[in-house]
């Protein structure tokens, strides 16, 4: 399937499909960010961010949320 195809698919969903196939698409997106992090974890391409974010708050440059 093609993306136009499945847009044209998309639209053509009564409301409440849409709306099931909305909350569906979010969680899978949240989950494909997860692995993403998961896979640059594994791979040391966040280890250079984790030692700044370390060091910033060691050196107390870090703000309370």
């Amino acid at each position: 399937m093609s993306l136009n195809e499945l847009e044209n698919a998309v639209v053509q969903l009564p409301e409440a499909d849409l709306a099931a196939f909305a909350r569906w698409f979010e969680e899978y997106m949240a989950d494909e960010w997860d692995r993403r992090i998961e896979a640059d974890a594994l791979t040391g391409r966040l280890d250079k961010a984790g030692k700044q974010a370390d060091e910033d708050f060691d050196a107390g440059r870090c703000t309370p949320l």
